[in-house]
């Protein structure tokens, strides 16, 4: 079964497809239960053509056409805990999705902040964790949550059985089921209502055509041979992917995409609680468009990774400045737009191609720009100037003079806020 992870993270391993269905969407009868509440009959395949015929069998589904519209949502939070470099996994999916039909422009998040904001009950696991960054003390919780529950049913089903047989077992496996039987468990009602909550938030945020893309793992596997065991913040940050879809109940499945530094690496798809067809259509329509440009990605000149101070998105955003010096506005938008892709968090992306769509007096877009610059960095002083003058140049001076004047609050000294807001103020007049 995957419980917490038993058929996605190995899939991930050994590059190959990996489907966690809906939980409860397969019979478990005949199988001997970890925690009734995680447990799902997962299952691999090389091909997505036999991914796809298992689990049209498995889950008795009917082979109508799925005709909905698909709507991905990158998980920048997550990705931001893998090492493999943003060039091999958000820029491939990216890639593909321009290219065939029947996909919406990818929508960025963070998806612990979203969890933050509607799993109300998690909170109270988080606050154990007040040393960390908000987002990671959500995820930290998220996985305890997990944890805690598969180790109180696995107690509960099996403790007797431990207890009196004393079965022999390696170490890791043997430490993990002491900790099961051992630990005394206490306000269980909360961890299920947590479930639910989560359940419930994926629901909002996928609706029917929604996909959550995640990095199945943030770490590569261990080397053949290596003595020492994965060390505990492997595990945790293992048990923070995998305990999205886990809580939630919702489908998962790994999709493999080419090698890094020689091990195989991957990608996640979630969609909402059965949506198991949607999810097995999905990956049957995209697989080979994923593959081929994942190929590329590993042939081409390796972009510069956060350890060496620049990723892709840095990467093409100076390549966006470099054009915009030479007075290249077009060439800068593209640039400034494929780092918006991989990273569309970054407040200065934004208000850097609103620059250059004022160069091309493209004032609504620069405008809207500047407005989602504004929107995740209230402090962007350029962002507040180049909206001012794109609203100037749209006829709407009295939300252009506010935007000036919230630039001077911000940086009283400046010459070029000062000159609109004088200029502005006689038009107001």
């Amino acid at each position: 079964t995957d419980t917490t992870g038993c058929v996605r993270i190995p899939a991930a391993f050994c590059g190959v497809l990996g489907f966690r269905p809906s939980h409860g969407a397969v019979s478990t009868i005949g199988v001997l239960p970890n925690s009734q509440s995680l447990d799902t009959v997962g299952f691999f395949a090389r091909d997505p053509s036999i991914l796809h015929c298992v689990g049209h069998v498995l889950l008795q589904l009917k082979a109508v056409e799925s005709r909905r519209a698909r709507r991905l949502i990158f998980s920048d939070d997550l990705f931001q805990l893998s090492k493999i470099p943003k060039q091999k996994t958000i820029y491939v999916v990216s890639k593909v999705i321009e290219n065939l039909s029947g996909y919406l422009p990818p929508k960025h998040m963070s998806v612990s902040q979203y969890i933050t904001s509607n799993v109300p009950t998690l909170k109270g696991f988080s606050e154990q964790f007040t040393n960390m960054q908000n987002g990671t003390s959500t995820l930290k919780a998220l996985s305890t949550v997990m944890v805690t529950l598969q180790r109180y049913e696995f107690k509960t089903n099996h403790e007797e059985w431990v207890k009196s047989v004393k079965p022999r077992l390696g170490p890791d496996v043997s430490n993990r089921v002491l900790a099961a039987t051992k630990t005394t468990y206490e306000n269980m009602k909360t961890l299920y209502k947590v479930r639910t909550e989560m359940r419930a938030a994926l629901q909002s945020l996928l609706k029917d055509d929604g996909i959550l893309m995640i990095p199945t793992v943030a770490d590569p596997p261990l080397k053949l041979k290596t003595r020492k065991g994965y060390p505990a913040e492997f595990h945790d940050r293992a048990f923070a992917l995998s305990s999205i879809a886990s809580l939630s109940g919702c489908c998962q499945v790994t999709i493999p995409l080419g090698k890094h530094d020689g091990y195989p690496i991957s990608v996640s798809f979630i969609s909402y609680h059965g949506a198991d067809k949607f999810l097995l259509d999905t990956v049957l329509d995209m697989y080979t468009s994923l593959q081929e440009q994942a190929s590329i990605a590993s042939n081409s000149v390796p972009l510069p990774d956060v350890n060496g101070n620049m990723d892709a998105s840095e990467l093409l955003k100076e390549k966006g400045n470099a054009a915009y010096k030479g007075r290249q506005w077009n060439k800068a938008v593209s640039y400034y737009s494929e780092a918006i892709k991989l990273n569309g968090a970054n407040a200065t992306y934004h208000s850097n191609r609103a620059a250059a769509y004022l160069e091309l007096a493209c004032f609504r877009e620069a405008e809207e720009d500047c407005s989602k610059a504004i929107s995740l960095d209230k402090k962007n002083v350029k962002a507040y100037l180049r909206r001012g003058t794109a609203r100037e140049s749209l006829l709407c001076y009295k939300e252009a003079a506010q935007d000036f004047k919230h630039a001077l609050v911000l940086e009283p000294q400046n010459k070029v806020a000062a000159l609109a807001e004088k200029r502005l103020g006689k038009l107001l007049r």
